[in-house]
């Protein structure tokens, strides 16, 4: 007997027909097959791919800044705070990948059809304002790597030429979404395989498990206003808030069946590539930050590819990372060539979210590369101005800075995304169960705790 459609809000969202207007990324929605049936491997390689193209945000310019900054700074004092952050990120992709595919809605859409309508505004505002923060880290990301590949286009340039990057996202867009998926995970195995190899192979890493052991179960600040920062910017770098709408619009892409036993499959098979995408990004995280702790804390000669010091500049002068391994020239190119990458696929994920939240919240349609053009040029236009301001050493600082704003903005997204996972009128017999909800509420408290210590400390003047 043909199994009988369950009684779920996913399937009511079917018979209502998801029209035009409830719809984001109507042109790649159910274009990838999955097997109706099928043995463990053949559902994973069908389902995965989403939650490694969302991981290209956690492994971004901003976060490779905030990892740097947080090793050199404070060597391995803040290695607990990357392993929370990336534990609240699986926990939070798991409900917003579960949210897509049991409502056949994004958090963006959610928001405006279960929500007031007054709230419509400002969350697409706020929203907005986060991926204009990791576009501007992603500018910023780009032009370091193009100075560092070409020394005679200075940083300020650098930034100017990548407004032409909308170019790369429509030729990737022609190619269909897989094999952008399969872009991705390229880029990011090449990132994770050289981190790995110093840091395990030939590195020295081995003999600083106790103090990372140390660190990571011991959390604190340090009584320091300056590790909290940065540690507010490693959190919104790692749990990005456009991510969250981001990925439970992109599992849709997958076209399975409606009835309770296919969706469960969804559900579990996202679950897993949630977890495994977001584990290799913490991995990679984890890793930058203990090079950095291991190349740069407590030392005072290294320098620019320039010759000039590099003071807190982390960011230009991370090839030294990498220089145990393939020698001093050859790691400024292979680091650039990295970080090029690194900003030019957060390009292509961040284009994505921003269509989903302008089509989701506002039900407005643009075409991606216009979209592209309009919020990079909102990016290009602080960097040209503290970058022309202060010079090319102040880069470091205004990446994190765009971190500690994705930060602030989390919960704004966080607290709908766990408030619709939570509720059975919503997800029906797919609600949250007990360890989801403690563990995602706990999530929206921590961030949200934090965020407002943060602010506070920085009204009042406290050091």
């Amino acid at each position: 007997m043909k199994p009988q459609p369950s009684k779920t809000p996913a399937n009511m969202a079917e018979r209502e027909g998801l029209s035009e207007h409830g719809e984001s990324l109507p042109e790649v929605r159910g274009t990838i097959a999955v097997p109706e049936h099928g043995g463990f491997w053949r559902n994973w390689r069908a389902f995965t791919g989403p939650a490694l193209l969302v991981s290209v945000g956690y492994m971004d310019p901003g976060n490779w800044s905030t990892s740097l900054t947080a090793g050199a700074e404070f060597r391995y004092l803040l290695l607990w705070v990357v392993a929370l952050s990336s534990g609240m990120a699986i926990i939070l992709q798991i409900c917003a990948a579960k949210l897509g595919v049991v409502t056949g809605k994004d958090l963006a859409r959610a928001s405006r059809d279960f929500t007031p309508r007054w709230t419509r505004w400002p969350n697409w505002l706020g929203a907005e304002l986060a991926i204009g923060a990791c576009d501007l880290a992603e500018v910023l990301g780009s032009a370091v790597a193009i100075h560092l590949l070409f020394p005679k286009v200075s940083i300020l340039l650098g930034v100017l030429i990548t407004a032409f990057d909308v170019m790369l996202l429509m030729g990737l867009q022609q190619l269909g979404f897989r094999k952008i998926e399969s872009f991705i995970m390229i880029l990011v195995a090449t990132i994770a395989g050289c981190y790995f190899w110093e840091l395990f192979v030939i590195g020295s890493a081995y003999h600083e498990f106790p103090a990372m052991g140390a660190a990571l179960v011991r959390p604190s600040f340090g009584g320091s206003s300056r590790a909290l920062f940065i540690a507010i910017g490693i959190i919104g770098a790692t749990v990005m808030p456009h991510n969250l709408y981001l990925h439970s619009a992109i599992v849709q892409t997958r076209k399975y069946q409606r009835d309770e036993s296919s969706i469960r499959r969804a559900i579990r098979f996202n679950a897993i590539d949630s977890v495994v995408a977001l584990s290799l990004a913490f991995l990679v995280n984890a890793s930058i930050l203990v090079l950095a702790a291991t190349t740069f804390y407590g030392k005072e000669n290294l320098t620019l590819p320039n010759g000039h010091p590099i003071g807190d500049d982390w960011i230009q002068g991370a090839y030294h990372t990498l220089t145990p391994l393939l020698g001093l020239a050859a790691a400024s190119i292979l680091f650039a060539i990295a970080l090029l990458a690194s900003g030019q696929s957060s390009t292509v994920t961040g284009t994505l979210a921003g269509q989903v939240v302008m089509e989701g919240f506002m039900s407005w349609k643009m075409r991606p590369w216009l979209r592209r053009l309009v919020t990079r040029l909102l990016a290009i236009v602080p960097a040209v101005i503290v970058i022309g301001v202060y010079g090319d050493d102040k880069v470091t600082d205004l990446l994190n800075v765009s971190q500690v704003i994705l930060g602030i903005q989390l919960p704004f997204a966080m607290i709908p995304l766990m408030y619709f996972t939570s509720r059975n009128k919503y997800m029906g017999r797919y609600v949250n169960k007990w360890f989801l909800q403690m563990t995602g509420w706990a999530c929206v408290i921590v961030i949200t705790a934090l965020d407002l210590y943060l602010l506070g400390r920085t009204m009042f003047g406290m050091e």
